[in-house]
């Protein structure tokens, strides 16, 4: 667990790397010095059959027709003492038995009963090594037509070949060596090149941190393309919630000096008509809490982010209807709901519930009783909220977006629901708009979000 939580991604990809290649080259090479043996040794083998059908070829018939060998034979490894190379040629019953010169002092035990075309390969203990051995089972036919059974057999010192075998593996270890820390070092600078990319996020995001920059600068490799402009997603949003708290308190604390400033007016003058100065006071109250929910509205909503979930907007729909069901219940409001199943909201479900609220109530409080909410995914999310009331005029369209302006001033209210709703879009970057609706006759707010 500590090695996890310590190594870079450069390290564990490289760890990992070196591992495959040193397990792949070891393997590697175990393969070939075992291929190189076994091929050295059929070779080996194959020289000795060869060896065998010399001597066969040399045998020479004796005085009835039975095999004899020649005292000098045309290898001269076969005549020289401690050649290597070993011959000896016996009958079966023991009646002949004949060994090669190179043979002086050594005392090599091959097999002497077998049969006719066998063969037997065979390793055998020298006094300063290992010899192998071929022996080879033949019929001589004598001048009376009998046939005399013998074994010829040749023996070669293995030292020639564990040498050259010692000094290839030396040769391909010491060229797979090299090989692998080549490889080790352009594997190296490979993973330092294919993570260069990594590194520049993490530099851009130091100079973030250190006020240098605002967000990650430069182009990216695809693959990093979403996660860079995830992480310029989120400083922004970021960015704009803090410059919305920043606006919002500034906002407030101009809008209450008049409310504050005619509080401390009626005080300092002590107030003349107390009934004037009641009315007055409840005004200015009143206003001075449209002012600071308006405001704390605004600072609430999050805005847009592309690192959420979407939320699908149907259920709740559902749930604010269920709400102003109950709240309108004398109005008996007829819903006529048109939400596309794939309509999702990409960011906070608080944002959503406010929003459609505002919009949803507004329709209750100002229609006559039939409301129409409609939902739909296109390039964005499409909202649309309609009622049978008298509409907003186009004069007014504006401002009714404007904090505390009520388009009917006979219903109770603080004005301030279509003006969160449009700090509330403006926030994810959206569209509010106000037209009449075509189907219901009263008003119609449309909604457009973006939804990448």
């Amino acid at each position: 667990m500590g090695l996890r939580r310590t190594l870079s991604i450069h390290q564990r990809l490289l760890f990992a790397a070196s591992l495959v290649l040193s397990a792949f080259l070891g393997l590697t090479g175990l393969a070939l010095d075992k291929a190189f043996r076994s091929a050295s040794e059929d070779a080996l083998q194959a020289r000795l059959f060869s060896s065998v059908y010399a001597l066969l070829a040399a045998a020479e018939e004796g005085e009835k027709g039975q095999l004899r060998m020649p005292e000098v034979l045309t290898d001269p490894r076969f005549n020289r003492p401690d050649s290597g190379l070993y011959a000896q040629v016996s009958g079966i019953t023991g009646q002949y038995r004949w060994r090669s010169g190179s043979s002086l002092g050594r005392s090599l035990d091959f097999s002497r009963n077998m049969s006719p075309g066998e063969s037997k390969i065979e390793r055998f203990k020298l006094t300063d090594g290992e010899a192998m051995g071929l022996s080879f089972g033949v019929v001589w036919e004598d001048f009376d037509g009998r046939e005399l059974k013998y074994v010829l057999a040749v023996a070669e010192d293995l030292r020639p070949l564990q040498e050259q075998i010692a000094t290839f593996r030396d040769t391909l270890f010491l060229w797979l060596g090299s090989a692998a820390l080549l490889l080790l070092l352009v594997q190296g600078w490979v993973l330092s090149w294919g993570l260069q990319p990594l590194r520049q996020v993490e530099q851009a995001l130091t100079e973030i941190e250190s006020g240098q920059a605002n967000q990650l600068q430069g182009d990216y490799p695809k693959e990093l393309n979403r996660l860079t402009s995830n992480i310029n997603s989120l400083i922004r949003h970021a960015q704009a919630r803090q410059q919305r708290y920043r606006d919002s308190l500034g906002d407030l604390a101009h809008s209450l000096k008049t409310p504050l400033a005619i509080l401390q007016g009626i005080v300092d003058r002590g107030g003349n008509d107390p009934e004037t100065s009641q009315r007055t006071v409840r005004e200015q109250v009143e206003r001075m809490n449209q002012i600071v929910s308006h405001q704390l509205q605004r600072a609430a909503a999050s805005g847009r982010t592309i690192l959420t979930q979407g939320l699908p907007v149907n259920p709740l729909v559902e749930r604010l209807v269920k709400s102003l069901d109950k709240v309108y219940i004398e109005k008996g409001i007829q819903w006529q709901r048109s939400i596309a199943p794939e309509s999702r909201f990409r960011g906070d479900e608080g944002d959503l519930m406010e929003l459609l609220g505002n919009l949803m109530e507004n329709a209750c409080k100002y229609g006559a009783g039939r409301v129409r909410v409609s939902a739909q995914m296109e390039d964005c999310l499409h909202l649309c909220v309609e009622d049978d009331g008298k509409g907003i005029p186009d004069e007014e369209a504006e401002a009714v977006l404007q904090r505390g302006h009520r388009a009917d001033q006979h219903q109770p209210g603080q004005g301030i629901g279509l003006a969160v709703a449009a700090d509330i879009v403006s926030a994810y970057g959206g569209t509010l708009q106000i037209r009449r609706s075509d189907g219901l006759g009263g008003a119609a707010i449309q909604v457009w979000l973006p939804i990448g």
